[in-house]
């Protein structure tokens, strides 16, 4: 069995490979968050074991199918209160299904195709659902944003795929001198002692950003298409209903939805959040960065 540990937005995260031949090549967006040496005292937040020729069984309540992105998630609730999730792409080709305790703090994947694309795919979509719940207790969300970063200070944009969010970080880094993107599409944000901050994660979309990265929180700003460019302050009611629609979260577990509200309610208390309507130009960029950047 291979051991691998990563640090992820300072969340210790452990891989255990177990029976998968090509297991060690599926992490390459984890190579940034790397560890060469296990921490003598620390447990690990979450604990995955890589196993193919696990068998995994339902056994449970069917909860139905969910669509996110490119891949589809079809879920159970066990009778321990645990969960196991087939995750499919595209195609409707089951990939991967993983077995998870209650906390989501120990889960079991085990990949069912052998094609190499697919398996990366079924992998990286595991782990990153079992990230995001493994770590709610710990006021951590995984966002489905785009973040780029200007004066040490990271901006979120967030809106649904294809709204034009990254095309928007595209045009701050063309046209703002200074700018690096942190993440495309699903960074980490943790609410510490009251304060707020954004990291890089190994899970970028289709923009290969896979960086070991970290900001205080500027804004965030949802994104919207829109025939001439106006931006606003949201307020706070508007700001919940829309980071809930962006953040990963099941609404029929009343403690998993709780925690979720917490967090969030913990980020917008330290972090302003603005509407944008917008067309895809420098002008937007510039018209967006100059009245987030004065909350400084």
């Amino acid at each position: 069995m291979t051991k691998m540990l990563y640090r992820i937005a300072g969340h210790l995260v452990c891989v255990d490979v177990k029976n998968c031949v090509d297991g060690e090549s599926l992490f390459p967006s984890f190579a940034p968050f790397a560890l060469t040496e296990e921490p003598e005292t620390e447990e690990p937040v979450l604990q995955v074991t890589l196993d193919d020729a696990f068998e995994l069984v339902p056994g449970g309540k069917d909860l139905g199918e969910f669509v996110s992105g490119d891949s589809t998630h079809h879920l159970f609730q066990l009778p321990d209160g645990g969960y196991q999730i087939e995750v499919y792409d595209a195609q409707h080709v089951l990939c991967s299904v993983m077995q998870c305790s209650p906390d989501f703090g120990k889960c079991v994947v085990a990949l069912k195709t052998e094609i190499a694309p697919l398996r990366s795919f079924g992998l990286g979509n595991c782990m990153m659902i079992a990230y995001a719940f493994s770590t709610l207790h710990k006021d951590t969300l995984l966002v489905h944003a785009s973040v780029i970063r200007k004066d040490g200070r990271g901006y979120l944009m967030t809106a649904p795929s294809g709204t034009g969010k990254s095309t928007h970080t595209y045009l701050w880094y063309k046209n703002i001198p200074g700018c690096d993107l942190m993440n495309d599409d699903n960074p980490v944000v943790r609410v510490i002692d009251g304060k707020c901050y954004v990291y890089g994660s190994p899970w970028s979309g289709k923009t290969p950003c896979y960086r070991n990265v970290c900001a205080p929180i500027g804004a965030i700003v949802r994104i919207q298409q829109r025939p001439e460019n106006k931006i606003r302050p949201m307020n706070p009611v508007e700001s919940l209903a829309v980071l809930l629609s962006q953040v990963s979260s099941m609404k029929w577990d009343k403690e998993v939805y709780h925690t979720v509200c917490q967090t969030i309610s913990g980020l917008l208390a330290g972090t302003p959040m603005y509407e944008l309507g917008c067309l895809p130009n420098a002008e937007a960029a510039l018209l967006c960065y100059e009245t987030v950047s004065k909350e400084r």
